[in-house]
C-alpha cells in the first residue's frame, strides 16, 4: 500500500468522492420568485434541538439569496430525479423552469415526488474554507416510503439495487 500526503484538489475530490452521498436541492422563496441549488454536502447534526447541516460552496450566487430569506427546504432526490440534480447545478438558468412544486408550511418551494423535505429556518453559519458551513433548525419535514434514493459516487450518480449493490446511472 502506498500512502501519500497529496492535498491538491483533484486528488482530495477523488478521495472524498468515495463517500457515497445523498443528493438534495435547497430552495426557497423570494420576492423575485422560487430560487434553489444542487447541494450533496447535506447531514442530520441534532435530534435535539433538530438540526441539519449542508455546506455551499462560496462562490454560490443563491446561498445568500436565501440566507436573507432566512427559511427554507432541503428537498432530498430520489433517483427518479436525477435531471433536477444537473439541472439546479447549472447556474445562469432558470432552474425552476419546468419543475412542479407546492409550498410547504414556511412557503418555500417543496418539489414534486421529492423523497423528502425538510422546512428549516437559519439557526448559524461558519467558515468552511471554500464553503460555509450552515446550520439550519428543522421545522416540519415529510418522506415518502415508496422511492429510492439518489446517490453520488466517484463523480457519478448511483442508485440502491434491490440486493443492496450499487448500480451506475447514466450521468
Amino acid at each position: 500500500m502506498t500512502v501519500t500526503s497529496d492535498l491538491a484538489p483533484r486528488r482530495l475530490r477523488d478521495i472524498f468522492g468515495t463517500f457515497a452521498s445523498g443528493l438534495t436541492v435547497v430552495t426557497g422563496s423570494t420576492p423575485g420568485g422560487p430560487v434553489g441549488f444542487t447541494c450533496q454536502s447535506f447531514a442530520s447534526l441534532s435530534l435535539e434541538p433538530a438540526l441539519v447541516t449542508f455546506s455551499p460552496a462560496r462562490t454560490s450566487s443563491t446561498w445568500p439569496v436565501l440566507r436573507r430569506a432566512g427559511s427554507f427546504t432541503v428537498n432530498i432526490l430520489p433517483a427518479e430525479h436525477q435531471h433536477l440534480a444537473g439541472q439546479f447545478a447549472r447556474p445562469g438558468t432558470d432552474r425552476f423552469a419546468g419543475v412542479a412544486h407546492t409550498p410547504s408550511p414556511l412557503g418555500t418551494p417543496v418539489l414534486e415526488n421529492a423523497l423528502a423535505w425538510i422546512d428549516c429556518d437559519l439557526h448559524a453559519e461558519y467558515d468552511g474554507g471554500d464553503h460555509t458551513i450552515v446550520v439550519a433548525a428543522v421545522r416540519h419535514l415529510h418522506a415518502r416510503g415508496d422511492a429510492e434514493p439518489l446517490l453520488f459516487f466517484k463523480g457519478r450518480y448511483a442508485g440502491l439495487a434491490p440486493a443492496g449493490h450499487l448500480l451506475e446511472a447514466a450521468g
